[in-house]
């Protein structure tokens, strides 16, 4: 199902989390460029649906436990040789305020948010560097939020594990680019994906002012730029960029996917409201 001419053609892409949303749209982005894609994931249903899909391979594991991930990683270079890009995409959890945050709430926005990301990169690693036969290194490629950069209401849990995200992206890169692994990092704002359907669907249901989830997503895009929120499809093809020789020349960056939503001056949007 591949083209020809891809700089990613033949080249294996690790994806975690990679059985909905973003990470499903990344897996199709990678398969449809002849990558060979391995979609790892802790529910096996979906993420055997998606590689079914796409003709990759589905590996159940849970990228936050290392023996788990260690184990992913072995079977992954026995079956397909080696690995090419890692792009840590797994994540959710943490929709709290700081006081309404149990300790075992925080440790699963970490052990999801975060812990994910470090445990399989760092699993990762060996496969990835250069090694001096031949193997030029690869890319990880680690998907925050607009989340790493400001701060929702409620969202704390969330919040920390995704500004830690970005922390993690410099850390890397500061590390291995030299060794031969890229690192770097893409920011989505709101992505129609299941996770932000059903907050839509929750925000209806708590706000007399939306009807349904299409007026919940006008809502909360009002003040973006762009309008509206982003398909899978297009956060897929900035981590396509980012894990592929495009990006050549970039370590460490941390690319922002909001539609605007980070250039708007919160401060004045009631003047524009007001018609001003």
């Amino acid at each position: 199902m591949g083209t020809t001419d891809s700089d990613v053609q033949g080249r294996v892409v690790v994806i975690t989390g990679g059985g909905t949303g973003i990470g499903a749209a990344i897996a199709e982005r990678y398969a449809a460029e002849g990558a060979s894609v391995v979609v790892v994931g802790r529910r096996r249903e979906p993420i055997e649906e998606v590689a079914a899909r796409i003709g990759g391979t589905a590996i159940v594991a849970d990228a936050s436990d290392a023996a788990s991930a260690r184990a992913a990683v072995a079977e992954i270079v026995e079956r397909l040789g080696g690995i090419d890009v890692l792009v840590a995409n797994a994540g959710g959890h943490g929709f709290a305020a700081v006081g309404d945050t149990t300790d075992d709430d925080w440790s699963a926005a970490i052990t999801v948010n975060l812990s994910t990301a470090f445990v399989m990169a760092r699993e990762a690693l060996p496969a990835l560097l250069g090694d001096g036969t031949g193997h030029r290194g690869g890319e990880i490629v680690i998907v925050s939020s607009l989340a790493g950069l400001f701060a929702g209401p409620s969202v704390a849990g969330y919040t920390v594990g995704k500004h830690a995200l970005i922390g993690l992206t410099k850390s890397l890169a500061r590390d291995y680019s030299r060794q031969g692994v890229r690192v770097n990092a893409v920011c989505p704002g709101w992505v129609r994906t299941p996770m932000a359907d059903a907050e839509m669907d929750e925000f209806a249901s708590h706000s007399p002012e939306i009807a349904d989830r299409a007026a919940g997503y006008a809502a909360v895009t009002r003040d973006v730029p762009l309008g509206r929120p982003a398909e899978p499809s297009e956060i897929a093809s900035i981590v396509r960029f980012l894990g592929s020789p495009q990006s050549s020349y970039m370590t460490g960056a941390v690319l922002v996917a909001d539609g605007g939503a980070h250039i708007v001056d919160l401060p004045t949007v009631a003047f524009e409201h007001a018609g001003m």
